[in-house]
């Protein structure tokens, strides 16, 4: 009993990702360290106690493959410090068989473009390559399956990294979801010549697509069709939303576009080319809407400056009233000028800024003026 509950404690500390079953820890907590895991980690100059403060129950292991996992690292490229990184992150990895992790590398540099980028892929997602051995068939067959699309290798292993789940499973449910994705963008007039480009772009701006029942998809695109969108637009905004329609349900979307409606005054289709402009509009809840339009207004913007550039929306209130701050010591009234200074990433607002300052500071020829000159 005492074993049994010390694995539910044990379980109920581990990530979502399952573990192979070699790897789950099924000691009771008073066990010792497995001084030899320890030392080969020591040796390794993993960070020990980032390890027991983490994922202590690691070290309680055995039997334990740490010198042999490090090897395969380091037969992959890897150097000693990210070897190091890798185990401090994901000490998991020690407890995995060395005959199963040497299958998981042949399948991954099956799609992986070289060995060096297959290393840094372990470095960003280390539970995805020292995942379950029990799933190796079910790998196989989805890298066959999704190769068989001629989709790029490196979206293949950008989706076994990030969604390793979607090859965990049997490869028939992922066939089911690409079958119904490539259908609704061949029913809303979408170019055969274009849907591998289409598809491959929808995978790998979110991964996570392949995981939804393929329902929702149908269900949300017959409710945005009731809502007046065209078949082109509807093109547009399954595009455009990155996969993000299949998070979406009827009854949410039903809410934010009455609340939006509402609070912007506009018509039914003012409202559509708002949504076409910015689909977050969609899946934003209504008390994000609410803060954001209140931010906005707060600041001394007009609805219908938001109207005119929705996509302002997409910031939180704290980008908004940072970027404001920024403008506004440079000089600039966005409540005269155009929002489109606001938009984008840290890095587009960096760019429109510099091109705020360099203009400001950028001094006017006057070709009359007498030339300073040194005497």
């Amino acid at each position: 009993m005492l074993r049994l509950i010390a694995t539910s404690l044990c379980l109920r500390c581990q990530p979502v990702m399952a573990l192979p079953l070699n790897c789950r820890p099924c000691v009771t907590l008073s066990q010792a360290e497995n001084q030899q895991t320890v030392e080969a980690l020591y040796d390794l100059s993993v960070d020990i106690q980032k390890v027991r403060k983490l994922k202590g129950w690691v070290l309680h292991q055995s039997p334990a493959y740490t010198k042999e996992v490090a090897g395969l690292l380091k037969d992959m490229g890897a150097s000693g410090s990210i070897i190091a990184r890798i185990l401090a992150v994901h000490p998991e990895a020690v407890l995995c068989n060395p005959e199963q992790m040497q299958t998981q590398r042949e399948l991954w540099i099956s799609v992986c473009p070289n060995q060096k980028e297959l290393v840094g892929i372990i470095e960003k997602f280390p539970a995805s390559f020292f995942t379950s051995s029990s799933h190796h068939n079910n790998q196989r067959d989805n890298i066959a399956f999704f190769q068989s699309l001629n989709l790029n290798k490196r979206i293949i292993t950008k989706l076994m990294a990030s969604a390793p789940q979607s090859f965990s499973r049997p490869v028939e449910q992922n066939k089911v979801m690409v079958c119904t994705l490539q259908q609704a963008y061949q029913e809303l007039g979408g170019e055969e010549a274009n849907m591998k480009i289409w598809l491959q772009k929808l995978l790998s701006q979110n991964p996570f697509v392949l995981l939804k029942p393929p329902e929702v998809l149908r269900e949300n695109m017959l409710f945005l069709r009731d809502k007046g969108f065209s078949t082109a637009e509807l093109l547009r905004l399954l595009s455009k939303l990155r996969g993000f329609v299949t998070e979406l349900n009827p009854d949410s979307m039903h809410r934010t576009l009455a609340y939006s409606h509402n609070t912007m005054g506009c018509s039914e289709a003012e409202l559509r080319d708002i949504i076409l402009n910015c689909p977050a509009l969609l899946y934003y809840p209504e008390v994000i809407l609410a803060e954001r339009f209140q931010g906005l207004l707060s600041a001394g913007i007009s609805m219908s400056q938001i109207i005119e550039t929705p996509t302002v929306m997409e910031l939180t209130t704290q980008i908004i009233n940072y970027r404001l701050q920024r403008l506004k010591a440079h000089g600039y009234d966005v409540r005269t000028g155009s929002l489109e200074v606001l938009n984008g990433t840290k890095k587009d607002f960096e760019m429109s800024y510099g091109k705020l300052q360099l203009r400001r500071e950028r001094p006017l020829f006057n070709p009359v003026a007498p030339l300073k000159v040194d005497d």
